[in-house]
This record gives C-alpha cells, sequence and structure tokens, in this order.
C-alpha cells in the first residue's frame, strides 16, 4: 500500500510480519532473482524471493519448447525445488503490482489475493517484456517470446497450422497462408527460431502428411534492421544471413512491420511501398520493454527511464537517495550494458555481496563492472556464431560452444541429461519428442483476456466455498458408489 493509506486489512489481504534478522526481498525469478537468492545462502538474513511464476526460466531456450525439442519442465525447474536446501530462502507466488520505497514494502497480488512483504534490502530484478512498439493489439496475433505459455502457444500454432493445412488440402483448398511462417525481428531469438522452423519444415516432418509437402512451407524472416544480428557485427550477420537463405529461410531486411491481423501481416520499406504477406503463424521476436516496475521506481525517485523503461541506477546498481535498494538486469540504463542473462547474474551477484558486505561492516565494492562472457546464436544444427571478445568463430566449432555453454547454465543435473538425450535425437536424427499441442494452448491466453479480471474471474472468493454442503455431497456419492459395488450392481441392466 501507499504511504499513508489507512485502508483496513480485509480478509484477503495479509501483511508479513517483519522478522528480527535483515530481511531481503528479491523481486523475480529469473537469472538475476535465482542468482542474488542463492548469492546470499551463507548470509546472515532471510531471503524471501516473489516472483509470478513457480518456475526458474531458462529464457534463450524457450524456442526449442515451441519447436518440440524441449519440453518446458527441462527449461523451467521448479523454484522451490531449486532453493530446497537453502533454509534461509522462502519463495512466494505473486506479481508485483507496488513497491513502496518510504515504508520498505512490496505489494504483490494472485488471484485476487493481495500480500504486502517488508524489506530491509530490495533485488529487483523483474526482467523485461516483449515490445511492440506502442502496437500492443499486435499481440493478439503475433506473441512473443518471454514466457512458457507464450512458447507452448507458438507449439501448439506452428504444428497446428500444418495440422490445418493438411486438412484444408485434403479439401482441396488454397492453404499456403498455412504453410507460411513469418518471424518478426532478426536479433539472437527470430534467427534461432526461423532456422527451427525450417528446420522442422523441410527435415523433421517431411514424411508426416499425405495431402500436403512440408518442405513447400515458407519462413520468412522480417527486420527493419539493414542485417542479420546487429550486435555481431556486419561479418557474422552477413553469413548468419546467408546460411539462414541456404537453410530456405526468406530474409527481408529494411521492412518495418505495419500491420498485424489474424490472416497475415503488412510490412512497409523505406521507400514507402508496402507488402502484404498472408501467414496465419507469426512469431514476434522484435524488441523488449522493461517491466513496468521501473515507471514505479522512477516516479518515487526522480530517476529517469530510457525509451526501453529502463531506469538509470547508480554505479553500485542502488537508486538514487535509496542505497537498500538495487536494481539489476534487463530494467537498468547503464553503461550501455546489453539485455543478456550474464548482465543479470553477475548484477545480481555484486548486489548480493554488496548487502552481505554492510552487514559485515566491510567497506563498499569499487563500482559494478561487467565482464563480458561473449554472445552466441545458434542457426539450425551444425551451424552457429559466436563471439567472445575478439574472437570470431562460425560453423560447427561454434555451435558445440553454443551447445556446451548452454547445457552449463541449464539448472540441475536431471535436466541436462535429458536435454542432451533430445538434442541427439533432435540434431543427430530428424525427431522431436516434444510435438504435443492442443486447443488450449492456442486459446487459453486470448480467453483470459477477455475476462474482465483474468484468471481472477475463474476462482471463488475468499470465503465462497461451503465445505459443509461440498463433504456432504462427496459423502453421499461415496456411499452410492461403495453399494452399487457391494450389491453387485455394476453392469446390471436397469
Amino acid at each position: 500500500m501507499a504511504a499513508g493509506d489507512t485502508q483496513p486489512d480485509l480478509p484477503d489481504r495479509i501483511i508479513v510480519p517483519r522478522s528480527d534478522r535483515h530481511q531481503v526481498v528479491v523481486i523475480g525469478s529469473g537469472f538475476g532473482g535465482l542468482f542474488g537468492t542463492k548469492q546470499l545462502r551463507h548470509a546472515d538474513v532471510d531471503v524471501t524471493m516473489i516472483a509470478k511464476t513457480t518456475h526458474h526460466l531458462f529464457q534463450p531456450l524457450l524456442y526449442q519448447v515451441a519447436t518440440g525439442i524441449l519440453s518446458e519442465g527441462e527449461i523451467a525447474p521448479p523454484t522451490r525445488e531449486v532453493l530446497a536446501n537453502q533454509k534461509n530462502a522462502q519463495v512466494l507466488l505473486g506479481e508485483v503490482t507496488g513497491i513502496d520505497l518510504a515504508n520498505r514494502q512490496v505489494t504483490s497480488h494472485v488471484l485476487g489475493r493481495e500480500l504486502v512483504t517488508p524489506y530491509d534490502s530490495l533485488i529487483v530484478a523483474a526482467g523485461a517484456g516483449q515490445s511492440y512498439f506502442g502496437n500492443d493489439h499486435f499481440a493478439e496475433f503475433a506473441p512473443g517470446m518471454k514466457s512458457i505459455d507464450d512458447a507452448l502457444e507458438l507449439r501448439g500454432r506452428i504444428f497446428g497450422a500444418f495440422e490445418m493445412a493438411e486438412l484444408g488440402a485434403a479439401r482441396g483448398e488454397n492453404v499456403d497462408h498455412l504453410l507460411t511462417f513469418v518471424v518478426v525481428g532478426a536479433g539472437p531469438t527470430g534467427v534461432e527460431m526461423a532456422g527451427q522452423i525450417a528446420e522442422l519444415a523441410h527435415r523433421t516432418l517431411t514424411r508426416d502428411f499425405r495431402a500436403i509437402s512440408t518442405r513447400h512451407a515458407r519462413v520468412i524472416l522480417v527486420d527493419a534492421a539493414p542485417q542479420v544480428l546487429p550486435p555481431f557485427g556486419h561479418k557474422l550477420g552477413k553469413w548468419t544471413q546467408e546460411k539462414l537463405e541456404k537453410l530456405g529461410v526468406e530474409v527481408m531486411l529494411g521492412a518495418l512491420v505495419s500491420q498485424v491481423d489474424e490472416r497475415g501481416l503488412t510490412v512497409k520499406y523505406k521507400d514507402g511501398s508496402e507488402e502484404r504477406i498472408n501467414a496465419v503463424t507469426k512469431v514476434w521476436a522484435a524488441g523488449v520493454q522493461a517491466n513496468k516496475l521501473g515507471k514505479t521506481l522512477s516516479e518515487q525517485t526522480g530517476a529517469p527511464l530510457d525509451r526501453a523503461g529502463r531506469i538509470s541506477v547508480n554505479p553500485d546498481l542502488t537508486l538514487p537517495g535509496y542505497p537498500e535498494v538495487f536494481v539489476v538486469g534487463d530494467m537498468i540504463s547503464l553503461d550501455n550494458l546489453p539485455g543478456v542473462a550474464q548482465v543479470a547474474i553477475q548484477g545480481a551477484k555484486y548486489a548480493a555481496k554488496e548487502i552481505e558486505g554492510r552487514l559485515e561492516g566491510k567497506p563498499a565494492q569499487p563500482p559494478f563492472k561487467y565482464f563480458d562472457k561473449g554472445s552466441m546464436a545458434i542457426i539450425s544444427r551444425f551451424r552457429a556464431v559466436a563471439m567472445v571478445g575478439k574472437l570470431r568463430v562460425t560453423g560447427i566449432l561454434a555451435w558445440l560452444m553454443w551447445l556446451v555453454v548452454h547445457l552449463f547454465y541449464i539448472t540441475g543435473f536431471k535436466n541436462r541429461v535429458t536435454a542432451v538425450m533430445h538434442w541427439f535425437v533432435s540434431f543427430i536424427g530428424k525427431g522431436r519428442s516434444e510435438r504435443t499441442s492442443t486447443e488450449q494452448q492456442i486459446f487459453a491466453r486470448v480467453a483470459l483476456q477477455r475476462l474482465e479480471r483474468g484468471a481472477t474471474d475463474l476462482v471463488s472468493e475468499p470465503g465462497e466455498y461451503d465445505e459443509a454442503q461440498r463433504r456432504a455431497e462427496l459423502e453421499e456419492q461415496a456411499a452410492e458408489e461403495a453399494r452399487l459395488s457391494d450389491e453387485n450392481k455394476r453392469g446390471v441392466k436397469v
């Protein structure tokens, strides 16, 4: 609640009592939140992680969930399981909707329940979401790639498109719009997604259908930028574009998406000309927007926001005037740091060490300095690009480097083993072990958005459940089931 709010406590509102020990609240369960929490495992503090999901998401591999290579569990282990042995850590489910810096409180909500958690130190690692550059209505027809829900919806859309094309072709209909897949954004996520859809269509599914030839599917990569993979430099970008085109991906550069609807999208070129692309399946992998909590913090501190909603922080990652509040990862604007996992990991560890050092009376650390461990992007099997310092690597060597690095950062031994097995099946063979998709995956997000309060409208309010009535119903049902069995009346004609 905001400072000075005198609203009485409601049955569905809980205020967490303060403990005797120093309380650290961590917002987010991504790389920043998880590594920050783990860094405090030996500190004399109580850590409370608040996140809107119950898992730690290894976001760089989401596209492999969407294209049937990995299961969601392999890249999103339960946060509670990961932190089960850390006795000073507690995990709470909820989306943080407010931060009161003056009273040092964090407010979170889940399904209509409100929780107010006090803190002595705060690490904000809420990450970033997909940016549609002011055209949020595009999201209904072109899902992003930021969550498990996104990946499962895209899996349903991609495999569902082939199924609907098979039905349409069997009836003699034109199914080109169903066999056209458009990926918007030629950064690492877009490149990896386009490459895997192309492999799926041109290699994995070629023998599975009878009325269509998946080899005729079009995969189009669209970006307003003049090259593929701009952060990797011109040379690696050109090499990547050549390999994508050899794989069958149509690369359209200098093309700005101006309109998206259910049946396709429209792109506009620099000369003002426009082109319509008919495609039912669209993937949005262009641009990110920092979590809206950045705006909340900016309003209370005066720290400016950049165009992507990232907040300016001090060199030690704290907010101006609030040395107990650290912001890390995709939410910060500092020294042109990239929005990659390593920035979040290193920043969170730095913040945790600073908190522990203060409690032990140690001098402050030097300003945060990011150590760049390089960047990688996979194009298809045996093809990748890697940039480590001044070293530029392409081809199978970069692909092997990519495998090793990503395997290292997958959380849990079991998940690493199963990931290797699935990679072996998909990259050495032709199989995709995670091809299950349902209508629920495709339409659930849109259905929830049409409810006034989302999922909250689908659950009962606190106190509405009639326990006595439900108990009587269950007892009556159990007695009837037992009677039918005891009297041998199962299958007897009535």
